[in-house]
């Protein structure tokens, strides 16, 4: 965080750890439950400002999984993701699934895409039966 140009407050620090030890895909109110837990003074808004910078600092990715709030991770393991429509299950995938996607909409469209930051829908394998 500090070597990206970003300060290492308590707040922040609490918010790393949380994304540590609770790994997957947490919204911005998991993860302030988690660090309420440990530092009860810490409001959301600081939480939601926190989550930003983090992101901006590209320390955190900010994922949209369909429906429901927006969720984060560490950006130190970037992938997609693909997202049920029928039973809500998850699966990530690694990025270079979204390679042509990708190319094309860029040579097309000029146009550069980010497949960690949303969940392309469909159905699982088991939903499909």
């Amino acid at each position: 965080m500090r070597s990206r140009g970003g300060r290492a407050t308590s707040a922040r620090r609490l918010l790393l750890a949380a994304l540590v030890t609770r790994p997957g895909h947490l919204s911005a109110e998991e993860l302030a439950a988690e660090v309420q837990s440990r530092a009860p003074d810490v409001n959301l808004s600081t939480i939601y400002r926190n989550l930003e910078e983090l992101e901006r600092l590209r320390v955190v990715d900010r994922t949209h999984l369909g429906h429901g709030p927006a969720t984060y991770h560490l950006a130190s393991a970037a992938h997609g993701h693909l997202v049920c429509e029928k039973c809500g299950s998850m699966s990530e995938v690694p990025d270079q699934i979204f390679d042509g996607l990708a190319e094309q909409a860029r040579e097309r469209y000029g146009f550069v895409i980010h497949p960690n930051r949303f969940a392309v829908t469909g159905l699982c394998a088991g939903c499909q039966r």
